[in-house]
């Protein structure tokens, strides 16, 4: 088998994991490649020995039978865009504190790796947003599994995003900006926000205003089979736009198109994990302090 591996800003007690995770899957036969940017930030000498396979932003991982993404949910949402368009599952294994994407423990790791070697998992497919723009923005990248932000941008003032659904207004919104997020994206900006959450298998998309002037608007969920473009005005004449962590900034010459885009997400499930038991444990539901 042949295991794709990318994380991020490592601290130096994670070296020891990450050597003991190498260790592993070399002593089950698993042939390694891992990104250049991983690489670069893991400060071990065994792994900088150990002369393995790299692989870079934008070079197809079609050959690769799993992708462990090693951090938390921002490093998973990184690692989307290293496997993009080749739909290689991908297992989040979180090195900090529970995630609501890398779910798997670093105590679990090895047994969640077992149970991929065995076949013992399942595929949860998820949703991906797709941004078309004129100009091209995001160097190709245009896809976010959690959501499409448009914000203001270098002033306190507000601005007012016009969205439009297949075409017909939906509102004009005077706001500190505007979030279009997936189910997956739920849990993110858009919760934070005052927006609903949304089951993963829902065909669905969520508009949510950031900090609106009316206090009527409220957030709404429509197909994701819409298409979803936009007009911003403001007293500045500079705006950011997002798509999951990755930021552009623009003006309002440019011309910006949502949909969903044709390729998913294949996050691993292993036995044990599911979203509802994921949702209990980051919200703390059915927590009661008097008990």
């Amino acid at each position: 088998m042949r295991f794709g591996i990318h994380g991020r800003d490592f601290q130096q007690k994670s070296n020891r994991f990450i050597e003991r995770l190498v260790d592993y899957l070399h002593r089950n036969r698993v042939e390694i490649w891992v990104s250049d940017k991983f690489l670069k930030q893991v400060k071990s000498p065994r792994i900088q020995s150990a002369k393995l396979k790299s692989f870079s932003l934008g070079q197809s991982l079609k050959g690769l039978d799993f992708f462990l993404s090693l951090g938390g949910d921002g490093t998973l949402l990184e690692s989307v865009t290293y496997v993009n368009k080749a739909e290689v599952p991908i297992l989040g294994i979180n090195t900090g504190r529970l995630g609501f994407l890398a779910t798997t423990s670093r105590e679990d790791s090895e047994k969640a790796i077992a149970h991929l070697l065995n076949g013992n998992f399942s595929i949860d497919s998820r949703t991906l947003l797709k941004l078309t723009a004129t100009p091209r923005l995001f160097g190709g990248l245009s896809f976010a599994l959690n959501d499409f932000t448009i914000m203001k941008k270098d002033t306190s003032s507000m601005i007012t995003v016009h969205v439009y659904v297949d075409g017909e207004l939906l509102n004009s919104y005077w706001s500190d900006g505007v979030i279009v997020s997936t189910p997956t994206g739920s849990t993110g900006y858009s919760l934070s926000c005052g927006g609903p959450l949304v089951y993963p298998r829902s065909e669905s998309l969520i508009i949510t205003a950031v900090s609106p002037h009316n206090l009527g608007t409220r957030p709404i969920v429509i197909s994701d089979d819409a298409e979803i473009t936009f007009q911003v005005e403001g007293r500045s004449k500079k705006y950011l736009v997002s798509l999951d962590s990755r930021f552009e900034t623009i003006d309002e010459t440019v011309k910006l198109k949502v949909t969903r885009e044709r390729f998913k997400v294949k996050l691993v499930q292993t036995p044990g994990q599911h979203y509802f038991k994921t949702l209990r444990q980051k919200l703390n539901w059915g927590l009661d302090l008097r008990n």
